[in-house]
């Protein structure tokens, strides 16, 4: 049998796949998905983000390599300034509440005392299940700067004065703070009732031998027990405040006069509302770069991946 005859023997004998090649086969498909809506539009943007693009010019194939002109115009704009500080104020301050909101029904939510605690568990993740823009809708015309506005309402019982919520740039933003709460404090819940069902009462029983209060038990039982998972939800939920779009686009615009302008809506009003790509492409990539550094800080510090490599 010559050589030729004996590959061509082998080859038939080989399967095409085999054992080992079978979950790599399976994982092409999430690859593709990868490459095709995540990996190519990061690129692109990434390539816009060098060039003078615009509608005239995008559409056409005729968009100019521009180098770092973009990148000088939008960190020498004071609006970009302005929306980097409301942005991070933001997501400090709604970070602040969701985690306090959070810590606070998962109390409630694990008491001893505490009767249907599983109607109140279900009620909970309501909000979790309405889509986005409904809820944020609904918001819009709680905080209505009109009479009928459910907010002024309840000031007006309470022997207060009616509030421009909209109108007015801290009165805008507290409307934000409530309503991104209200959207991401079911998640802060869920992990914080995790945690909670995780603490050991042996810690709270022999607390309460040596005459701990429950506030002395939260301070130095509880709180330290949850501190790990209650740190990486608050990481995930600053994220995503962070690239919070809907609540100021669909209250005002980020107003009033662009006061209260996120990083994501500022990005947004520039790539298409003044219609510059290039420089909208520009911002979104510094937001990614911030985010990610802050992420990874975060995760750093607070050193919640120790341990990973031994699992």
């Amino acid at each position: 049998m010559s050589v030729v005859d004996s590959a061509v023997e082998r080859a038939k004998n080989t399967p095409v796949v085999t054992k080992e090649d079978a979950p790599l086969l399976l994982v092409l498909p999430g690859l593709f998905i990868f490459l095709a809506f995540m990996l190519f539009p990061i690129m692109y943007l990434v390539y816009l983000s060098f060039t003078n693009a615009e509608p005239a010019t995008l559409f056409q194939g005729k968009e100019q390599w521009v180098g770092f002109a973009n990148y000088v115009k939008v960190l020498t704009d004071g609006q970009f300034w302005n929306s980097m500080w409301v942005t991070w104020l933001f997501v400090g301050t709604s970070v602040a509440l969701k985690v306090l909101v959070g810590i606070g029904v998962g109390l409630v939510v694990t008491g001893a005392r505490v009767r249907g605690k599983r109607f109140m568990r279900a009620l909970i993740i309501i909000p979790l299940g309405l889509p986005g823009i409904f809820t944020i809708t609904i918001w819009r015309g709680i905080f209505s700067s009109a009479e009928f506005g459910l907010a002024n309402q309840f000031l007006r019982l309470g022997g207060f004065q009616s509030v421009a919520w909209l109108s007015e740039r801290w009165m805008a933003f507290v409307a934000y703070n409530v309503t991104e709460a209200w959207l991401a404090y079911p998640f802060m819940v869920i992990i914080t009732v995790s945690a909670l069902q995780d603490v050991s009462e042996e810690l709270h029983e022999a607390a309460m031998i040596d005459g701990a209060g429950f506030f002395a038990r939260f301070l130095h039982v509880t709180l330290p027990s949850i501190k790990r998972p209650v740190l990486f939800a608050s990481i995930l939920t600053a994220a995503a405040s962070f690239q919070q779009f809907l609540i100021p686009y669909v209250f005002n615009q980020g107003g009033p006069s662009r006061t209260n302008e996120l990083l994501i809506v500022y990005g947004y009003r520039e790539a298409f509302r003044f219609q510059k790509y290039g420089e909208g492409a520009a911002i979104m990539l510094v937001a990614v770069l911030v985010i990610g550094a802050f992420m990874m800080l975060n995760v750093w510090k607070g050193k919640l991946a120790d341990g990973v490599d031994d699992a």
